[in-house]
């Protein structure tokens, strides 16, 4: 292993992985998750933790990824590898440590970089940082498909590939990061054809509430945007009908109704968690006085 930080967490599994004739995964099967400390790419952990899918799962920030492999290792097993998904020896250290868990079924692409914060206009973009974005939200994807596709083709795998709006739509200012979300959409398509054993999806989320989006955003309110909690429901029904490689948009595989359900439910959780800190506040400055 090549990378620095590496921490593990084991728990036996029951079965090897398997595949339901219906098209849903049974036993352990293992899953690949870039970008897993926080976010859409945290929320998807925990949601294939909870049916005992095994991860390998990685982020740049050792210490918040810690914190998450100890969290998700109390449901399946767990290998957290700290370290750049454009890094060569990082990635072949994510591509390892599947294939030791049996090898991957499926890997999500989760990790992304805006390009800056707030972000520039094409015409002022720095082209160092254009492609730096270009090779973590494209090449970096493309490399880690490449080294798992042997062990994805051998479980009839899936790859989900993280995409955005802003691939199909022009937004001012969101050019760099649409433009690498555009070529990252195209190449899904052409992997999809080229892979007849492996879906390969490309997936829009939506505008959700993470640190990524509010980066996008400096200094503006978006507590209004529903939680990454909402869409994960989506990707898991995804996931069980094995439907054919494309682009999809979480909102579409969504149950009427149920993300304004959900959000509404996830807000309903925040305002209780805000109103219990008021709460325990007005007992200490209480005991204080």
């Amino acid at each position: 292993m090549n990378t620095t930080t590496k921490q593990t967490d084991t728990k036996q599994a029951e079965t090897a992985a398997a595949q339901a004739p219906d098209g849903a995964w049974e036993g352990n099967p293992v899953a690949v998750i870039s970008g897993a400390s926080q976010g859409l790419g945290l929320a998807l952990a925990r949601g294939l933790a909870e049916r005992g899918w095994s991860l390998v799962i990685d982020a740049r920030t050792a210490g918040r990824l810690a914190a998450v492999r100890t969290e998700l290792a109390e449901l399946t097993t767990v290998v957290a590898l700290a370290g750049d998904v454009t890094d060569d020896a990082h990635r072949a250290d994510l591509a390892e440590a599947a294939s030791e868990l049996g090898g991957a079924s499926l890997l999500v692409n989760n990790a992304s970089s805006l390009g800056g914060s707030p972000m520039p206009t094409l015409a002022a973009f720095p082209l160092e940082a254009l492609a730096g974005t270009f090779a973590v939200n494209v090449v970096a994807p493309l490399a880690l498909t490449q080294l798992l596709l042997p062990q994805l083709r051998q479980h009839g795998g899936e790859v989900v590939n993280i995409s955005s709006d802003a691939a199909v739509e022009p937004y001012e200012g969101w050019g760099g990061y649409g433009a690498s979300k555009a070529a990252l959409d195209h190449a899904s398509a052409i992997l999809g054809l080229e892979e007849p054993q492996v879906r390969v999806w490309a997936v829009d989320p939506g505008d959700l509430r993470t640190q990524m989006h509010q980066d996008a955003f400096p200094g503006e309110d978006i507590s209004d945007l529903p939680l990454p909690e909402t869409v994960v429901p989506a990707f898991l029904r995804l996931i069980d009908e094995r439907r054919p490689s494309g682009r999809y948009q979480a909102s579409d595989l969504l149950p009427r109704g149920g993300a304004v359900e959900v959000a509404d439910a996830a807000s309903a959780a925040d305002v209780t968690a805000a109103a219990d800190a008021v709460a325990v506040a007005d007992v200490a400055d209480v005991e204080v006085a």
